[in-house]
């Protein structure tokens, strides 16, 4: 029986162009002009009958037809590729795993893991951004995203993977010049404050009912990276992400004097598109996330959760 399929090269055109909402990064993303894309575009329009973009001015949108359209030739894109990646040959085919991630975890939390993954995956390209912006106002594509959670985006699935409290970290040296017997004790110290959460010293204080303690001075850093670092120099006091100071909670570099109380806060998530989760290689990458988180809350764990 004989197929009927539409010009391949233009169905490409279309399938990028409506998954990055964007004829511009879609030429970007297959090395043509911006007028090859749409000019491809026009075609399938044109093979197909009926329209695929809105287009007003600078900005195109989906028809709601071209919206289920594209929601079913997206995953044979991706069948295609793995399919491509599985019989081809090895040299033919070249894998890049695409993550992107917020600074600070990315920094403090998943390069210096990122060695246990290469191990075992030495042919595979990983390429890392970072940025925190929300999920739906991202550009580009991506093969994993790591946001906090949980939440629920159209045309994504998620996985919660590292769960994370607050609490203060201190590094030993520290400690041992200023004691912290009492969370009163706080007075005569500096605390570190990231300036994106800005609630986290005055809700923990608040916590242990000493809402108007004044310290001794406070330092703030615009990213939690190098509020741990100060921390770790022994600068001040940090209200410190679990998650974020497991390998240094678990090799001594800080302490935590208090044991609790432990502001509970967003899980790390990992969110995948619907056309990449059947991708044996993106559910590689996230199983390990999830392996390596539970590994890093046993090492981040205090002798009181034992």
């Amino acid at each position: 029986m004989k197929r009927t399929l539409p010009p391949l090269n233009a169905l490409r055109a279309f399938e990028a162009a409506g998954r990055l909402g964007s004829f511009k990064e879609a030429a970007a993303e297959l090395h043509v002009t911006h007028g090859a894309v749409s000019q491809h575009v026009r075609l399938l329009e044109d093979w197909l009958g009926a329209p695929l973009f809105e287009r007003h001015n600078r900005r195109v949108a989906l028809t709601p037809a071209a919206r289920a359209y594209l929601a079913e030739i997206g995953p044979l894109f991706e069948r295609l590729s793995q399919a491509t990646g599985k019989y081809g040959s090895p040299d033919a085919v070249s894998r890049t795993l695409s993550v992107n991630a917020p600074a600070s975890f990315t920094l403090r939390w998943l390069i210096p893991r990122l060695a246990n993954f290469r191990a075992e995956h030495a042919d595979v390209d990983i390429h890392v951004e970072t940025s925190n912006q929300h999920l739906e106002s991202l550009k580009g594509s991506y093969d994993l995203i790591v946001r906090g959670g949980p939440d629920t985006f159209y045309g994504y699935s998620m996985r919660p993977f590292l769960s994370e409290e607050r609490l203060p970290v201190c590094s030993p040296a520290l400690l041992q010049r200023l004691p912290l017997r009492t969370p009163d004790d706080l007075r005569h110290h500096t605390l570190l404050h990231t300036a994106s959460l800005p609630r986290l010293w005055p809700d923990w204080l608040a916590s242990v009912s000493i809402p108007a303690l004044r310290p001794a001075a406070t330092l703030t850093f615009d990213h939690f990276y190098l509020t741990l670092q100060a921390a770790i120099d022994g600068i001040g006091v940090a209200m410190g992400p679990t998650a974020l100071a497991a390998d240094d909670l678990a090799s001594g570099r800080l302490v935590a004097p208090f044991a609790g109380p432990r502001l509970q806060t967003r899980s790390y998530c990992t969110y995948v598109p619907d056309g990449k989760s059947a991708d044996e290689l993106v559910a590689q990458f996230r199983s390990w996330l999830e392996h390596e988180g539970m590994r890093s809350q046993i090492n981040a764990a205090l002798p009181e959760d034992l």
